[in-house]
């Protein structure tokens, strides 16, 4: 291939394509320390939510705020392994594109918590 020519991937079949992401999703959650925090906070924000018999629009906000947070944490994930895999000596703008991909999930997590409170708070505090 010449430098002319943009890069193809590879066709794959879609089932290869969905093994291929589930298999990425287990790793990560195997292999990442932060994925254990998160999965530890999910199970507390399912069981709180049982216990206070949540109603299903408030599921669906909770699962889609787990979803969220979930989703940056994997594309931090796969950033810092595109990191490596470009430059392992200092960059500066390789450290701050790690730190921004950080901060998204920091922003997802904080946004979590906050709908999280506001579902849960209706639920503690008397009207």
């Amino acid at each position: 291939m010449s430098d002319a020519e943009p890069y193809r991937p590879p066709k794959r079949p879609w089932p290869a394509k969905f093994w291929n992401a589930f298999r990425a999703a287990w790793s990560a959650v195997r292999q990442e320390s932060s994925f254990h925090v998160h999965a530890v906070f999910a199970v507390a924000v399912a069981a709180a939510a049982g216990v206070l018999r949540v109603d299903r629009i408030e599921w669906c906000i909770l699962v889609l705020c787990i979803t969220i947070v979930f989703s940056a944490e994997l594309m931090n994930t796969a950033l810092e392994h595109l990191a490596k895999a470009v430059d392992r000596s200092e960059n500066p703008h390789i450290a701050r594109a790690l730190d921004l991909g950080s901060a998204s999930v920091l922003a997802a997590a904080l946004g979590a918590v906050a709908v999280g409170s506001l579902v849960f708070l209706r639920h503690l505090l008397p009207v």
